[in-house]
């Protein structure tokens, strides 16, 4: 596969990606799965999915976990009911996330990503070692497939991240890097976190975003690729810089108006495509 081959976030009927149809008609090799709901996931449903896939020429770069309850409506929702940290829906997670990873074996892609949550700061409380014990689990059963364990950047701040990987210590655990989260959440440049984190990086997303006024306390604005504050040729420069030859995934969360991210994610493949002809 080339150099930097660029993907889309996808899913099977649409809900936080786009159709197939759309990553077909946009031309790309690549995409971002976001997982189905469990009724989908069955046998003759990837069968039928994996033939689409292949008609489109489309090759399946990862499996992303969603779940149910999540909301991001506002930073502190977010800390209390993204991922495997909250203690209320953990273990029930923890299960789906399972077969989720069965579900991207069935399809027969080796990388499973999610956004873990809010990892804890303190890493003598209880909450960050039951945290670690956690990611232990699901590494261990994606190892048993072959598969590696991404996670997702955002609620973190590079340091945090670097201390968190390794106090799990699984040879199969690394990083989507999302530059926007980094925005939108408030905890870095991400610039400087993608050097600092850059072993770990197997994935990544291409989203921009602008700065809240309180970052880390509001949110920051989601924008089309090559409007925010991210400094897309630096980004592609430091992927390049880190020794990153993976796809670029385009991930535009405004799935409520299909036309119109349609047309920004077409953009944004019309600018990876023009940056990477320039870095080449």
């Amino acid at each position: 596969m080339e150099r930097w081959p660029i993907g889309v976030f996808a899913s099977v009927d649409a809900g936080l990606g786009v159709h197939l149809e759309v990553a077909h008609e946009l031309k790309v090799p690549t995409i971002q799965l976001h997982a189905p709901k469990a009724e989908s996931r069955n046998h003759q449903q990837s069968k039928d999915f994996l033939a689409r896939c292949r008609d489109y020429k489309l090759t399946i770069t990862a499996v992303f976990a969603g779940f149910e309850g999540e909301s991001y409506a506002d930073i502190p929702t977010t800390k209390k009911t993204v991922g495997l940290v909250p203690v209320e829906t953990r273990s029930a997670r923890t299960q789906e996330m399972k077969e989720i990873a069965n579900y991207a074996e069935s399809l027969g892609v080796e990388v499973v990503a999610l956004h873990l949550g809010f990892i804890p700061h303190d890493v003598n409380s209880s909450l960050f070692r039951e945290t670690v014990a956690v990611t232990q689990d699901v590494c261990d059963h994606c190892q048993a497939m072959g598969q590696t364990l991404h996670l997702e950047t955002g609620q973190e701040t590079a340091e945090g991240l670097l201390t968190f990987l390794q106090a799990v210590e699984r040879d199969n655990l690394f990083l989507n890097f999302d530059p926007a989260n980094m925005i939108l959440y408030g905890t870095g440049n991400p610039i400087e976190a993608l050097e600092m984190v850059g072993q770990y990086v197997r994935s990544v997303h291409c989203k921009d975003a602008t700065w809240s006024d309180q970052p880390g306390e509001t949110w920051g604005n989601e924008v089309p690729l090559g409007q925010g504050d991210v400094g897309m040729e630096d980004y592609l420069r430091t992927l390049q810089k880190i020794g990153y030859a993976g796809p670029l995934t385009i991930e535009r969360e405004i799935p409520q108006e299909p036309d119109r991210q349609k047309a920004e994610i077409g953009q944004a493949v019309a600018l990876l495509n023009q940056l990477k002809a320039k870095l080449a």
